[in-house]
């Protein structure tokens, strides 16, 4: 795919969704004798939210997780489209399109392994982080230089605000 390609995928843009553990985090989960204790996110990527808000992009999770860590962040980073538990990404995909009235060509969806190879095949701008698996790299339109937790996100939220003006 060309740079114009790319960022003509980017310029359509209206809503990125985002897997959370490989992606937002490093893929880490620190357990202790109550399960799950946190995630470490990245607060650059945080930040990523923000500015695409700026420019009138909306963000959302979409996770096989049901982790209170996940609600927090999301909460703090105030991102309503908040999917715990999904186990059929594509489903939710339509859910989301339906509600919102968008085409899978103004979504992009950022993941990392196996289980986000079929939504990533179905949004208008398909990412991962660099060091995400051969499946998922192998269906993205562009594979981030950052790793997952180490601010892949924000770097495909800068492509997508680059792409605006």
């Amino acid at each position: 795919m060309t740079q114009a390609d790319l960022n003509a995928k980017a310029r359509r843009i209206q809503l990125v969704l985002t897997d959370v553990d490989g992606v937002l985090t490093d893929g880490g989960v620190y357990y202790g004798e109550s399960g799950e204790v946190f995630k470490r996110f990245n607060i650059r990527d945080g930040m990523g939210v923000e500015r695409l808000r700026q420019v009138g992009v909306e963000t959302g999770i979409v996770t096989g997780e049901l982790s209170p860590s996940v609600a927090k962040r999301a909460e703090k980073l105030r991102i309503t489209e908040l999917h715990l538990g999904v186990k059929d990404k594509p489903a939710r995909l339509a859910e989301i399109l339906a509600k919102t009235g968008l085409q899978a060509e103004d979504v992009a969806f950022i993941g990392d392994d196996t289980n986000d190879v079929a939504v990533l095949q179905l949004v208008g701008l398909a990412a991962c982080p660099g060091d995400a698996t051969s499946f998922a790299r192998a269906v993205a339109d562009y594979q981030c230089a950052a790793y997952g937790g180490q601010g892949a996100f924000r770097e495909l939220a800068e492509l997508i605000i680059a792409s605006k003006q």
